[in-house]
């Protein structure tokens, strides 16, 4: 571990140098929709008015208002039979409205996979259905509508709103400019489908190659350019209108457990922490954000108890608010997740992470157990109602700066006008064409010519792309080429091909002149290094792009070309085939180190590394 971080530290010069530069100012998203209003901070009068508005309010209702819940269906009051089933199934209701009127909750929060975003205008009118209903409340609070909308390769909300490439690929291109565009034109975008908060960005700092669920939703891996983009960012989502989210406090870029599925352990000391993991939050709070999402992960040095971050007083308020002097809103992460159901019950758990210090609680797996709980604690005296009603100003105040008291409704003539411009989707490509990353180009196979290497075979992973992302990867990129004058075919060989695929993809390159093949987070026991050894074999140029963690070229001997686009999705697709295609330089910078497989403590590609033309 500790001769990893070397290597990382000696590069962080040539990271902060990548990270310092900005990009040419982007005209077209700051024209393509009208500017939001500038939400002043809240005065005495407003404090007041909204401290008036809590004391209106039940110990339900107050309790209702900390939770942010999912809710199945593409509509609050009519959703399809089989989001009605598992609505009753998992809540107890049978669609947005009953979930409000019944909770009185707070938040909702939107996914695919619960049929909430399938297209912008359904967007649109689940958010009006969702505040009409919150209206209709004996004391009307308007929701907080939040979705994950990290770009890359999490996306809730796909084409035709507009997608950029993720954090990675951004820390690729180096430009601040570029990561706070991307944010505010995101930003806009949600504000139409009334979507006010959104749980980016990520300011996790990815040290550890193997951190099985981070990767490329962080910037880098070094801690001060992390910092940078992040600052960026949050000023770009929240000047497109939208509460921007740092995430996840206190760092969860060093490890190896996935905290859906896992407790994680993060053994950094406090002077590591307060070198490696702190910079990008401090950078968040610098730039006013709205909002921080814990983390699910045991931080041995700040709390002995081992009890999860989510779920730490030391950690959330003793670093978070009171070192850092953070004082806005605390969510969690998911309750659903393993991370913070592995030591104590449902019912304990959004009491404790409330007594810790968060304001809102995510998602819980039932929410009567935990509902029920956070009343009874309060009826109990383990929560305070004064503790309860500060917690309620926060998020209320956040609302009031979104604008949700003012005006918390949205149209479709406003997504006619905003999401998915031509504008903003020509933002979006030039971004991406200066994130692709070449790492090796030996003997120069790049670029294809279109007279030499005319006819071209891509193979590869089809990667399952977010909802409305496009895809598949291998047909993205053999279209691409082709309108670039090459002649591309696509075959898809899978994550794990068989030996039958392997030699179909062999075969099918017989009469081709060159092969792309996308590969995804390659292991040593991958059948994809197979696949490729058997390209190579042929004699026929490939060309290999990593199309999630720029790390395989670690594991592929003998590739002589090799790129990274951090991403499957079209956009960053699309980028890498004009780099392939030689319509544009490759002007990408590794954002973190690709160390050797035959001996990791060694750098194989430092940070800052990328080639040109």
């Amino acid at each position: 571990m500790h001769s990893r971080r070397t290597v990382l530290t000696s590069a962080a010069a040539a990271a902060a140098a990548v990270a310092a530069g900005a990009g040419p100012a982007q005209a077209a998203a700051r024209t393509a929709a009208p500017a939001l209003p500038h939400q002043p901070l809240p005065d005495a009068a407003t404090r007041t008015r909204l401290r008036r508005l809590i004391a209106r309010m039940t110990p339900e209702e107050k309790v209702g208002q900390l939770f942010v819940m999912r809710v199945y269906g593409h509509s609050a009051t009519d959703p399809d039979p089989a989001d009605v089933a598992a609505n009753q199934k998992e809540i107890g209701v049978a669609n947005a409205a009953e979930l409000i009127a019944k909770y009185h909750v707070g938040g909702i929060i939107y996914f695919g996979w619960a049929h909430n975003t399938r297209e912008p205008h359904q967007i649109a009118d689940l958010s009006n259905g969702i505040q009409k209903a919150a209206a209709a409340q004996r004391v009307p609070v308007p929701v907080l509508i939040s979705t994950d909308q990290e770009h890359g390769i999490v996306a809730r909300v796909g084409a035709p709103a507009t997608l950029f490439p993720g954090a990675m690929a951004l820390g690729a291109g180096g430009s601040r400019d570029d990561a706070r565009t991307a944010g505010r034109v995101a930003g806009q975008e949600l504000y139409a489908m009334g979507i006010r908060q959104d749980y980016a960005p990520d300011a996790d700092v990815n040290v550890n190659p193997a951190n099985p669920v981070i990767g490329v939703r962080s910037f880098g891996a070094d801690p001060q350019a992390v910092a940078r983009m992040v600052g960026a960012q949050v000023k770009g989502y929240q000047e497109g209108g939208v509460a921007a989210c740092a995430k996840h406090f206190p760092g969860h870029g060093d490890t190896d457990t996935d905290s859906h599925v896992g407790l994680p352990y993060i053994h950094h000391s406090a002077e590591e922490w307060e070198r490696l993991d702190a910079p990008p939050f401090k950078a968040a709070i610098a730039a006013g954000i709205d909002s921080i999402m814990t983390a699910h992960i045991v931080v041995p040095a700040f709390d002995p108890s081992e009890d999860p971050a989510t779920l730490s007083r030391p950690i959330l308020t003793g670093i978070l608010r009171e070192r850092l002097g953070y004082d806005g809103v605390v969510v969690t992460d998911s309750l659903g997740m393993e991370g913070v159901r592995a030591k104590y019950g449902d019912a304990r758990v959004p009491v404790l992470a409330l007594k810790a210090g968060v304001d809102q609680l995510l998602n819980p797996p039932d929410l009567s157990v935990a509902h029920g709980a956070v009343l009874k604690a309060l009826k109990d005296g383990e929560l305070t109602e004064r503790d309860l009603d500060a917690k309620l100003l926060r998020i209320l105040l956040l609302k009031e700066r979104r604008g949700l008291f003012k005006d918390p409704y949205t149209s479709r003539r406003a997504v006619d006008r905003v999401v998915g411009t031509r504008g903003h989707l020509t933002t979006a490509d030039r971004i991406a064409d200066r994130t692709t990353t070449l790492l090796r180009n030996d003997g120069g196979v790049l670029p294809l010519s279109r007279r030499r290497e005319r006819r071209v075979l891509v193979v590869g992973v089809d990667a399952a792309a977010p909802s409305g992302t496009g895809g598949p990867p291998t047909t993205v990129l053999a279209k691409a080429l082709t309108d670039l004058g090459f002649s591309a075919t696509a075959l898809s060989t899978g994550l794990t091909p068989s030996r039958q695929r392997i030699d179909e993809a062999v075969a099918a390159l017989g009469d081709r002149d060159a092969v792309v093949v996308a590969t995804y987070n390659v292991t040593a026991q991958s059948a994809q290094r197979t696949l490729v050894g058997a390209l190579l074999g042929t004699g026929k140029p490939v060309v290999q792009l990593a199309v999630r963690n720029p790390y395989d070229i670690a594991q592929l001997d003998g590739v002589k070309a090799a790129l990274a686009s951090y991403s499957w999705t079209d956009v960053e697709l699309r980028a890498a085939a004009r780099v392939i295609a030689g319509r544009r330089e490759p002007a990408g910078r590794l954002p973190v180190a690709i160390m050797r497989a035959d001996s990791p403590e060694r750098a194989l590609y430092q940070i800052g590394h990328g080639l040109s033309y």
